[in-house]
């Protein structure tokens, strides 16, 4: 048998057929992994593959299966890194995050795909349309998250412009254009957002910042400032109190409602609350929120089967709200 020209990346290539070609359903015979191999133009004796898979399977933990389906004998891949179910949760969360834009969506995705075989990747077709929901288009964000991680291990602040849209459709600069020269502490994902938490050591405050509108972010030779501010910020919390990251005062709200709307709030609020019967089909219970319109909202927008009912002081800003909303549709 005459050799390859590529008889050096044997192992390589033979790696690379067993990963694309192979899964759980999809097998190859020796055969035909040796006309896989004969693509990259490798020739393979039958006895040196099978001390490859002996190798793969003891120095790189990739497992060759062995079945014997009637008179033949078909190898394939077993485990792998990832499996085809957490490819397609890795692939949902991309879709669903409108930090990421839908060109580095397709571009991530794609890559993805690399970590099943072909056949499995062929099924996560039904997965990479983009639809129409709105994705930022902020092709810097990937970056603007690397350079504040940076900042952070270093200890540095950061400085960046910070814009919104206006009624064009175009991004402008916040406060004319000036730098926003801040302490990040850390990162967060909420409602399909990313957020920097940042100290802000004019205002005394820690804040939160959408990493999409941040741009031109460059790290300073200031050490961070406000450790104890962001201390007493709750992180582990921030989520489940503010609503759309708008900060309000926080306060201790109770809610009534019809028990079929249960779920919404165990899965807002998480399985710590704890529901108290009002009647047979109503409960109540005590919760910590930022006050703002946004949470108004939020409760407006569930109907009549939802009722804040405390304290009397948050019922009255809520009544003003609506109020204030009704007068506004005249």
């Amino acid at each position: 048998m005459s050799r390859g020209t590529n008889q050096k990346f044997k192992f390589t290539y033979l790696m690379r057929v067993m990963l694309e070609k192979t899964d759980d359903d999809h097998a190859l015979t020796m055969s035909q992994i040796m006309d896989e191999l004969e693509k990259y133009d490798v020739t393979a004796e039958r006895k040196s593959i099978y001390a490859d898979f002996a190798d793969m399977t003891e120095k790189f933990g990739i497992e060759i299966i062995k079945e014997q389906i009637g008179r033949e004998t078909y190898y394939h891949v077993g485990s792998r890194e990832f499996e085809l179910a957490e490819v397609k949760l890795l692939v949902d969360a991309i879709q669903s995050s409108k930090f990421i834009t839908q060109t580095k969506s397709r571009e991530l995705i794609g890559k993805i795909k690399g970590f099943v075989s072909e056949h499995q990747g062929k099924t996560l077709q039904r997965q990479v349309f983009i639809d129409d929901r709105v994705k930022t288009m902020n092709e810097s964000v990937f970056y603007n998250v690397d350079e504040v991680y940076t900042a952070i291990n270093e200890n540095k602040k950061i400085k960046f412009k910070y814009y919104k849209w206006d009624i064009n459709k175009k991004l402008v600069a916040r406060r004319n254009g000036e730098w926003f020269v801040l302490s990040p502490w850390g990162l967060t994902w909420v409602d399909e957002n990313y957020y920097m938490i940042a100290y802000d050591e004019w205002d005394g405050k820690v804040k939160s910042y959408r990493v999409d509108k941040m741009m031109r972010i460059s790290i300073t030779d200031e050490k961070r400032t406000g450790q104890k501010e962001f201390k007493e910020y709750d992180m582990a919390n921030i989520s489940k109190a503010t609503f759309g990251m708008y900060g309000g005062p926080k306060k201790k709200v109770k809610i009534q409602f019809e028990n079929s709307m249960c779920g919404v709030f165990l899965d807002r609020f998480g399985k710590d609350i704890t529901f108290r019967p009002v009647d047979e089909n109503h409960s109540e219970f005590y919760v910590d929120v930022n006050v703002s319109q946004h949470f108004f909202g939020w409760l407006f927008g569930m109907g009549p089967k939802v009722k804040l009912v405390g304290p009397e002081e948050v019922v009255d800003q809520l009544k003003e709200y609506v109020a204030e909303y009704t007068k506004s549709m005249e």
